[in-house]
């Protein structure tokens, strides 16, 4: 993803840590990126209640040249059918149903694009070097993030691999202080600012164990801890503010990370998910089973009936 493609994505992961003048202008931006790039600079400084110098000061968080490169970026970032402007918006108290399912749709298809067009391949390819070579992976992840944590634990599992999630603090600090050298843990946390999930990351570091960090936020305290960090890139709104689309943006860093993980032992993989599979069948009601159960059933309702 370019710059111009991308420059709205990163306005949103870099919000959080702004001055706030510079918030001012980030959060200008964001409410109306097309308004945006067609103001000059003194006009848009003035609308922000801000001068210049600041605006100039938030491109160059951008790593722009100037206003010129930030109002030409906006222009693509928007350029675009008006139905997916239209989705892009907020949900409101008086959407209807059919609306509410639009927005909802476009966020978390939105989500999984972005986040796919910004993945590092670099790094991500190094997480799973680690991955592949580690005697234990310890993930870690509250609330959302840790629904998150217990789908990689267990795509982990299905290729072998030892994985345990800890949505518990208490149990996921002891577990990462066994951790050493050889060992992975890795921390999902859509903010980077939960503190059982840093603490842990903290712990496991601390004992020699490679630590990996997926977050939304370049600039969030995560990522002091982390030895290699994967970042999503979702957006979280007001009604969309229980974690939908930044637990879908996880859980498309997990799928990369688990295919290139499997792929990267194909043999072995392969194996591993035919016998997995094999014996979740087991547990699978067959035809021919549930419709004797269900004339079963229609035969001792009969009975009571009479």
């Amino acid at each position: 993803m370019t710059l111009s493609e991308g420059v709205l994505v990163k306005v949103r992961a870099l919000l959080p840590d702004l001055a706030p003048a510079e918030r001012r202008v980030a959060e200008a931006v964001l409410a109306d990126p097309a308004g945006t790039a067609m103001q000059s600079i003194s006009d848009f400084a003035r609308s922000c209640d801000t001068s210049s110098t600041t605006v100039m000061r938030f491109c160059r968080q951008l790593e722009l040249g100037g206003y010129p490169e930030l109002r030409l970026a906006l222009v693509a970032a928007v350029t675009g059918d008006a139905s997916a402007a239209e989705a892009t918006s907020d949900i409101q108290a008086n959407d209807s149903a059919a609306e509410v399912v639009k927005k909802i749709a476009y966020a978390d298809a939105k989500a999984v694009e972005d986040t796919a067009a910004n993945l590092d391949v670099a790094v991500l390819e190094k997480v799973v070097k680690a991955l592949r070579a580690a005697h234990r992976i310890d993930l870690y992840g509250v609330g959302a993030s840790g629904y998150a944590a217990a789908d990689m634990q267990q795509k982990l599992h299905r290729i072998g691999k030892l994985a345990f999630a800890w949505p518990d603090a208490h149990l996921g600090i002891t577990s990462a202080a066994l951790l050493g050298p050889g060992d992975v843990a890795v921390g999902l946390s859509h903010t980077g600012t939960t503190v059982d999930t840093i603490d842990a990351l903290v712990e496991a570091r601390k004992n020699g164990a490679t630590t990996i960090a997926i977050t939304n936020f370049p600039r969030s305290p995560i990522t002091s801890v982390a030895s290699l960090v994967i970042y999503t890139a979702a957006r979280e709104t007001a009604f969309r503010a229980g974690a939908m689309t930044s637990r879908i943006a996880q859980l498309t860093v997990v799928d990369c990370i688990f295919v290139l993980l499997a792929r990267a032992d194909a043999r072995k993989t392969k194996l591993a998910l035919e016998r997995t599979f094999a014996a979740a069948q087991t547990k699978r009601v067959r035809g021919g089973q549930w419709r004797a159960g269900e004339a079963a059933a229609r035969r001792r309702a009969s009975q009571r009936g009479q």
